[in-house]
């Protein structure tokens, strides 16, 4: 072929690769993108009524529940409590409640400690007790703690009582009806009425707390409500667990605006199973809402939901009495003499020996919801209650477990086998525990934070395991456990948390890597050091959030800042022992020992028996090498405060350092008799002894 020819031939070539390109690139181009779409308009709440003609059975029987009942303006109708002159004395008060022109008044003490008239504007329940609330300036509602006990005469209701009536509560104390303790913006509302929008206003402390439903309404479980309204193959959200956990959870609030489908940790920050709110079995102690405790039942692992036992519209059980329990476990194994040992007649149900009830609120009693075997056992070890005692109190935990050896030939222990290692345990055990998978996850998180506590190779390595758990509150107290390691290792194990799913985990890495070397330099930190600060910024009316924001500043070396966040939260509470503590920090910290000094003379004149004030003078006067005045001062603080074990320590190791051995061991011998399992004082009195 001649050179025109191969050229001709590779044009002609090229031509038709050039028709073939064009016609691959025609028949693969996209379509031209549609024009944008508008996105739906948000959801919007309805209200119940709403869900009245397509849904009437349920709509009605949640009208006769307590969910409906949960807030009401007080009238005629829903007002249970005398206000026919009636007459109520405590603490040297007497408070009368009347009508006054269609209205309901209370004359009782308030802020001032005078006696002055206050209208009622809601009811707040309505059995076994109603509490009232009454509006103060600044949008503030606040509930008086005398109640009404609701429950018929013949059971001892139908009276007024007081809340805390083995306290003399006054309006200087911080339970006073009238002070932040009795607030229901903050305290109550988020639970008692359908999607709350708290409004407060840091600059002016005041509220303009907005509900869309002054009651627990439909759409607090199933969402906002327009779009089905709109169209009813517009689901709605089936509640859950997490659904139930905002009301029924101890927790605190990280975000407003939760219902029905979303995440119960984008929204709060739950308690696991700390001191003074359970026993170290996990049982309730203190009003823990149930959540916590059903996290530690069989049921639950087993995928048991609360609406199995719990109609959710009525919210009442869906079978009376043993007939409960017997849906799913069967009765002739169960429901006999067989099981329980008892007379066929009046035997206990099955409740009363798995979910033995708490009183709160003087007249209340809650359920424990872990629904777990009775341990008397750990009763004799541990100092637990156990169901047998309700009965049988005065042949006592020996007797009762002697009893269940002797009936089922081996001492019944269920699944939940943690209380010795949360009571007591080393950190190997607790080390243990995290690891264990047979246990359950709150249990095992639980052991994790109190690894905080005792550092060791075994809890680094749980720790490290923990942050790496798909359990969001093992991940929670994972990071918890990381506060006492140096800088450079916090921030190596907690940093991939800072990207995590769920806003209370982020939050929780974001306030545990503050001041780390290098964290804020990282995005991941700065977005989630901004979300912490708008968790605080949402509680801003409490001086908790105010002193944690300023610690947080502290510790990220923005000192003009934390000083002002930690004396805003002095402004807004004086009373506030925490924040003088911290502003202390800060002082010592800018070696500012005199203004420390200042700061906690001003707190101890407010609040002259807060031990940690006594506490953090004692320790300032140490470091002012005013010896003998700081032995008085942390030995006042041990005797204020004899449930918390580090300051008996901290006296005691300070009479040792003074030359005053024999008193030094006498003080952690005195402590040691209170809390006999704590590994500092035991270390103490080991060294000392040793001398």
């Amino acid at each position: 072929m001649t050179r025109a020819g191969k050229i001709g031939g590779a044009l002609a070539m090229l031509a038709a690769l050039g028709a073939l390109a064009y016609h691959f690139t025609t028949a693969r181009r996209p379509a031209p993108a549609p024009a944008p779409v508008a996105a739906p308009a948000p959801a919007t709440f309805v209200g119940s009524g709403a869900c009245a003609s397509c849904h009437a059975d349920a709509y009605a029987r949640w009208q006769r529940s307590q969910h409906a009942l949960a807030m009401q303006p007080a009238s005629e109708k829903t007002v249970l409590g005398d206000f026919d002159g009636a007459r109520f004395r405590y603490a040297g008060v007497e408070s009368t409640f009347a009508r006054r022109d269609g209205r309901f008044v209370a004359r009782t003490d308030g802020a001032d400690g005078k006696l002055a008239e206050f209208e009622v504007r809601y009811t707040f329940g309505v059995y076994p007790l109603q509490q009232y609330l009454v509006a103060f300036p600044g949008g503030r509602l606040q509930a008086l703690s005398i109640a009404w006990d609701a429950r018929p005469k013949a059971e001892g209701g139908q009276r007024w009582f007081h809340l805390y009536p083995k306290e003399r509560v006054d309006f200087r104390d911080e339970l006073h009806w009238t002070r932040r303790a009795q607030n229901w913006n903050f305290m109550c509302a988020d639970c008692h009425s359908t999607d709350v929008h708290k409004n407060y206003d840091a600059a002016t402390d005041s509220f303009r707390t907005t509900w869309s439903e002054v009651s627990v309404g439909c759409e607090a479980c199933h969402g906002p409500g327009s779009r089905h309204i709109a169209d009813p193959k517009q689901p709605l959200a089936k509640p859950d667990l997490d659904t139930c956990a905002q009301c029924h959870a101890r927790r605190a609030e990280i975000a407003e605006g939760f219902h029905g489908g979303e995440r119960f940790l984008d929204h709060y920050r739950p308690s696991l199973l700390e001191p003074g709110l359970y026993w170290p079995d996990g049982q309730q102690r203190a009003e823990v809402y149930i959540w916590g405790s059903f996290l530690q039942s069989r049921m639950f692992r087993k995928g048991v939901t609360c609406g199995d036992c719990h109609e959710p519209h009525g919210a009442k059980l869906r079978a009376e009495g043993n007939a409960l329990c017997t849906r799913c476990h069967a009765p002739q194994a169960f429901d006999s003499p067989r099981h329980h040992f008892h007379p066929a007649k009046g035997a206990p149900r099955c409740v009363d020996c798995h979910m033995p009830t708490e009183l709160y609120m003087e007249v209340d009693p809650r359920r424990d919801h872990s629904l777990r075997v009775p341990r008397p056992d750990l009763s004799v070890a541990l100092g637990v209650p156990n169901a047998c005692g309700a009965c049988h109190a005065a042949k006592g935990a020996a007797w009762a477990e002697a009893a269940l050896r002797r009936w089922y030939g081996h001492r019944p222990e269920g699944l939940q086998r943690f209380a010795t290692t949360l009571a007591r345990g080393s950190s190997a055990d607790l080390a243990a525990l995290a690891a264990d998978a047979s246990q359950p996850e709150i249990a095992r998180a639980s052991a994790l934070q109190r690894l905080a506590r005792q550092p060791s190779r075994e809890g680094l390595e749980a720790i490290r395991a923990g942050l790496e758990k798909s359990d969001p509150l093992m991940r929670l107290a994972a990071l918890q456990a990381l506060r006492p390691l140096p800088p450079e290792a916090r921030l190596a194990l907690g940093k991939p948390l800072l990207g995590d799913a769920l806003l209370a985990v982020r939050v929780e890495a974001a306030s545990v890597l503050a001041g780390t070397p290098g964290a804020d330099a990282l995005p991941a930190f700065q977005r989630a050091a901004a979300e912490f600060e708008r968790v605080q910024r949402l509680n801003a009316d409490r001086p908790e959030a105010r002193a944690t924001l300023g610690a947080f500043y502290a510790a990220g070396g923005r000192d003009a800042e934390a000083e002002r966040e930690l004396r805003s939260a002095i402004a807004l509470a004086p009373d506030f022992a925490p924040a003088y503590v911290n502003l202390t920090d800060l002082f010592r910290a800018q070696g500012r020992e005199a203004d420390a000094l200042a700061a906690l003379d001003a707190g101890l004149a407010r609040e002259p028996r807060a031990a940690a004030l006594h506490y953090a003078r004692g320790l300032a006067l140490v470091r002012l090498k005013r010896g003998p005045e700081a032995l008085g001062e942390l030995r006042r603080a041990a005797q204020l405060a004899p449930q918390e074990p580090r300051f008996a320590y901290v006296y005691a190791v300070a009479l040792h350092d003074a030359g005053r051995a024999k008193e030094a061991l006498a003080e952690i011998d005195r402590a040691l008799a209170r809390h006999p399992d704590d590994m500092a004082l035991l270390a103490a009195r080991k060294a000392f002894a040793g001398r």
